[in-house]
């Protein structure tokens, strides 16, 4: 990993804010009503969909608790490969969607994420690695000049 990379990872809290509680729970929602319209069409939901919604409320529950966005599922695999098989019950499915809703809720109550994410930060880092990109030469950047002082592009 170069310093770009090591500067990005070390900005990964910049990004972060309590308005991820709208960005998940906005996306959440859509998700919801699909699941719900698959019900109502064909009697029962798309269990990967479930799946995924349930997922998506445990991070968004976890992160706004612990201010870092967690992929692996740990000990929720199985009960989450259950439900996209169909072998947990849609109203139980439902029971969960409910309960996670409610403790995302309650922590977004509680986190320490500030209101919003820290732009000038982000703002400053995306300048500086622009600008060193620009600047570094490699071997694309000569072949494209070539052809721009060959006259050849802009002919036809």
């Amino acid at each position: 990993m170069d310093d770009t990379g090591r500067e990005l990872l070390s900005l990964r809290g910049a990004f972060l804010s309590r308005q991820v509680y709208d960005t998940f729970t906005r996306y959440a929602l859509g998700q919801r009503r699909k699941l719900d319209a698959d019900v109502r069409t064909t009697g029962a939901p798309r269990w990967k969909h479930a799946m995924h919604l349930l997922r998506l409320l445990t991070s968004a529950r976890d992160l706004l608790r612990t201010g870092e966005l967690r992929i692996d599922v740990g000990d929720e695999r199985e009960p989450l490969l259950a439900v996209k098989r169909g072998e947990i019950p849609w109203p139980e499915v439902e029971a969960r969607m409910a309960r996670l809703a409610a403790q995302t809720e309650e922590a977004l109550r509680r986190t320490a994420l500030p209101p919003e994410p820290d732009r000038a930060r982000v703002a400053g880092f995306l300048f500086r690695a622009r600008r060193d990109s620009a600047r570094q030469a490699d071997a694309y950047d000569e072949v494209v000049q070539g052809v721009v002082r060959a006259g050849g592009v802009g002919q036809g």
